[in-house]
Parts: structure tokens; sequence; C-alpha cells
């Protein structure tokens, strides 16, 4: 396939967090390794309004034009041109032209009562016009409206979870606790605060006695009304990129969170495949991590979470970091590849990708 060749796939991607601009590049990788020529297009961030209802308008208005520009650029006329895999439910909702739809939840699920009002009824259309559907997870998909379990159109299609470096034993880890941030209130970051003030008097003065928080800045800890002043041991490192962020997880021994909802959890699941254990309240929404951290060991997952995290420092189970690794494999990048290349590839561009 030459380089002025029109893709047979292109990705709309929404982009509005880390998590879903990396499972976007990631989706593009897989599609590329199977042999299908990409092409990836972005909807430009739209200034912040007050609202739920209006930021979803924004974006999904980004999105349409975003999803035009790369028809336009695919020199797609007449509803010919690449399949379309519109990434989230949010992405496609003003879409130009039907197609496949990625998504980590649903508006049925993480936009309730007025938040919703427009978004729902709307979704519940595009999401019964689609094509085929991918969500990320089976919970993404249960919570989904009735019109994505029908047809037989969903294939559930999971983030790629690669450790980033080699295991380090837990007595080496130099970083008691971290946690990941942004949107601080949804990630329950008040919460975690308080049972880190809870614990960090018991720690013992030898080891590691600090909470890292990564992934928010202090103007947003200031708009969400939280101080980190009075918290002891606490270093706020603000956002950071990617692989810094993860030599940091690589150093601590537990990663700690207590999500009011949490839509699938890649933060935590990062943590798991780096060696963290996982101490966590139970949550809402599709959060993937949730099992796989209770099979691991029950004891860190729990609504007091002082007490959990209390048992992850100081009573931390032997084989913890290589069992998680093992329970990750289905999620690894090459059982992703052979997902995108002998089922996803095929219900997208089978005519132009022989295989």
């Amino acid at each position: 396939m030459g380089e002025s060749d029109p893709p047979q796939v292109l990705i709309v991607s929404l982009g509005s967090t880390e998590g879903l601009r990396r499972a976007d590049e990631e989706l593009r990788a897989s599609l590329e390794r199977a042999g299908a020529s990409v092409a990836l297009v972005s909807a430009r961030r739209p200034r912040p309004v007050r609202t739920l209802m209006l930021t979803d308008l924004a974006w999904a208005r980004a999105a349409r034009a975003a999803a035009i520009e790369g028809l336009v650029r695919a020199g797609a006329r007449d509803g010919g041109g690449p399949a379309i895999v519109y990434s989230s439910t949010t992405a496609a909702l003003l879409w130009p032209r039907p197609g496949a739809i990625r998504f980590d939840a649903s508006c049925a699920g993480n936009r309730p009562g007025r938040h919703g009002l427009w978004q729902r009824p709307l979704e519940r259309r595009r999401l019964a016009q689609a094509p085929l559907l991918l969500p990320w997870s089976e919970g993404a998909l249960r919570e989904a409206p009735r019109a994505a379990r029908e047809g037989g159109r969903a294939l559930v299609l999971p983030v790629p979870v690669e450790p980033s470096g080699p295991l380090e034993p837990y007595e080496r880890r130099d970083v008691a606790a971290i946690t990941y941030a942004a949107n601080p209130m949804k990630k329950g970051l008040d919460r975690v605060l308080e049972a880190w003030r809870a614990v960090h008097p018991r720690l013992p003065p030898e080891g590691p006695r600090e909470l890292v928080v990564a992934g928010v800045s202090e103007t947003e800890l200031r708009r969400a009304g939280l101080d980190l002043a009075g918290a002891p041991g606490v270093r706020l490192t603000g956002p950071l990129a990617q692989q810094d962020y993860r030599a940091l997880v690589r150093r601590a021994r537990v990663f700690v969170c207590a999500p009011r909802r949490e839509d699938y959890g890649i933060a935590q699941l990062e943590a798991l495949a780096d060696g963290c254990m996982l101490v966590t309240t139970s949550a809402p929404g599709p959060y993937a991590a949730l099992p796989l951290a209770q099979a691991l060991d029950a004891r860190l997952v729990d609504e007091e979470l002082a007490g959990a995290l209390r048992v992850g420092l100081l009573e931390p189970r032997e084989g913890y970091a290589q069992r998680a690794r093992e329970a990750l494999t289905a999620a690894a990048r090459p059982a992703v590849d052979r997902l995108v290349a002998g089922e996803l590839l095929a219900r997208l561009v089978a005519p132009a990708v022989p295989q």
C-alpha cells in the first residue's frame, strides 16, 4: 500500500483524556501490525464550559469536524471511503457517517440524571445504528443500553496493558504509595488523603513513607477544594510524561485509589503490570481492575480504605506482583493483536485486507 493511497480505516479520536489518546494510538498500531492502512484524526479540544451537557456537545461537535476532515483527506465521496471507528460514544453522537463505536463507558452509565438529558437518547440511536461496537470490557457492554447488546455486533476489545520495565522486588521499592488523580474528586483523592493521614504515623521509620500524587496540578487541586499542605509525606508531581510516570509506578509498593466511579481504570491496570499492589474501594462503572484486585488479595479492596492501605503496606502477600502479571496476559499487546487481526479487521475491512 503506497503512502498516497487512501486509508482503509479512519479512527476518530476524541482524546479528551490521556488514557483515551493512548488507547487510540494502540488501536492504530495494532491495526497496522495486522496489515491495514490507518489514519487517525483528533478532535480539537474545545474551550471549557460549565456543565457536562455543554461539555459533551462541544466535544461531539469537535469530533464531527475531525471526522469530516478525515473523510475529505481520504477522498471519500458518495458513501465510499474508509471504515470509521469512533473512539467513544461522545465522538459518535453527531457523526457525519455511521461507523464502529469503541467505548470505555456509555452515557447511560456515566451521565445520569440531568447531566445526560440529550446525550442518552441520542446515544441509544447511535448504538443501534452502528455496524460494529467495540466496548473496552464486558462491564462496559453490560452497562450500555440494550441496543448495544442486540444483533451480535459487539466485540470486546481491551486496551493493551504492558509492563513498562523490569519487575522491582517489593523490598527495593522506595515509594510507599502512588495515586493518579486527574479529575481528583472523581478519582476520590480526598478519600485517599484521609486514609493516608491515618496510616502514615504507623509506617516504620526505616521504610518508605511517601505518597506520590500524580496527574493533577496545584491549580486543579485548588479548584476541587483540596489542599495538600497538611498531609504528611505527600509529594505532588503534577502531570508527567508517560515514561516518567511509569518509572515512579515501578518504584511504588502500592497504588491506592478510591474512585467515585470508574469507567475502566487503565492506571490501575498499568500499576498491576508494574508490580504495585492495588488498594482500592469498589466503585460503580465497568471497573476492569476491580475483579482482578479482589482475586489477587481481597484484603486490599475495602470501603474502609485506611485499613486496606495499612494491610498493603505492612502485611504484603508474597507473589502478588507475579500473579498480577499473569492475570493480565489476556490484555497484553500480543493477545489484543491476535483479536484485532483475527476478528476485528475482518469485520471492518475484509474485502480490502486478505487474511
